[in-house]
């Protein structure tokens, strides 16, 4: 086997190298790989490792991201949205009032501990988002931030519905559990959803918005269609027309074809408050009295009968 030799400095010897400086393994190979090299180890990985962390993190990072787009996409992340991007006419809204008082209990509320129940929204487009449910909400949230600048985003659940009756159907499921429409708010907005074209007729809107409703509820709204239809726009105060009242009126609707125009003249007139107009309401419901005959004036045929039989 042949014998290494060892190199000398030029016009040097064996003893010149025990003179020279002893260069670090790390000083000459920076970038030399972890492990054992010269007697000395290094921190820095080795290439191989440096190509495996790096799949494992963008792997991860990955997986991350497609966790969050289908928690964003399923409606399980809640969106932190600016207000004007909520289009808060994108359904024919169920409710047609927000009672005042209601209305500020949930302003103080909302300024005290901010929203704790995010609204639900359906995307329309880049940065466009139309409100499915939590118009109470979102109006409450607009009305503070016109007084306070921190008020500029909504908590929002990002919702896909399948088709247009499906945000019908989540808006009135919503509204049915924190505060019942009322039957004159049910029967118009099935109305306006059949309308718009999102369902056939009435008994398929009925059914499917109402679904969870029994059949007696489901009929005494149908009930009120009749009444919507007659005078939806002439009313001002519909949402407090009571079960009772509502079905009278859409019962005398349907057996007077003229009544909805006399209703429709009477309602023209200057009526301050819900209680005014049922009171009108009611009226016309009421069949007018005959007047009393004086005692004073006999009936005709009576009086004939007398002079009748006074001749005779």
């Amino acid at each position: 086997m042949a014998k290494r030799k060892r190199l000398l400095p030029l016009g040097g010897t064996t003893d010149d190298l025990a003179d020279l400086p002893v260069l670090e393994t790390k000083a000459m190979f920076p970038g030399y790989p972890q492990g054992y090299a010269g007697g000395h180890t290094y921190s820095r990985p080795a290439p191989i490792a440096d190509m495996a962390g790096a799949a494992a993190a963008t792997a991860a990072m990955e997986e991350m991201a497609e966790t969050l787009r289908r928690a964003r996409e399923d409606g399980r992340m809640v969106l932190a949205l600016p207000l004007d991007q909520i289009e808060a006419d994108y359904l024919v809204r169920d409710r047609l009032t927000a009672d005042p008082e209601d209305m500020a209990a949930l302003v103080e509320s909302l300024r005290a501990r901010g929203q704790q129940t995010p609204i639900e929204v359906a995307a329309l487009g880049p940065d466009r988002y139309g409100l499915i449910s939590g118009w109470r909400r979102l109006r409450a949230l607009r009305q503070l931030a016109a007084e306070d600048a921190k008020f500029t985003t909504v908590l929002a659940l990002l919702r896909r519905p399948d088709q247009s009756s499906d945000a019908y159907v989540a808006m009135v499921e919503e509204n049915e559990i924190r505060v019942g429409l009322s039957f004159y708010e049910r029967a118009r907005i099935a109305l306006k959803a059949v309308e718009a074209g999102v369902f056939p007729d009435d008994r398929s809107a009925l059914r499917s918005l109402f679904a969870s409703a029994s059949r007696a509820k489901r009929s005494k709204i149908g009930s009120f269609l009749t009444l919507v239809r007659a005078l939806d726009g002439a009313l001002r105060f519909p949402e407090a027309i009571g079960e009772r009242l509502g079905l009278q009126l859409a019962q005398a609707l349907e057996a007077d074809p003229g009544l909805a125009s006399r209703l429709q003249l009477a309602l023209q007139a200057e009526i301050p408050d819900a209680m005014a107009e049922q009171t009108l309401l009611q009226r016309a419901l009421t069949p007018a009295r005959p007047k009393p005959v004086s005692p004073e004036t006999p009936p005709r045929a009576f009086a004939c009968g007398c002079r009748n039989r006074a001749r005779s």
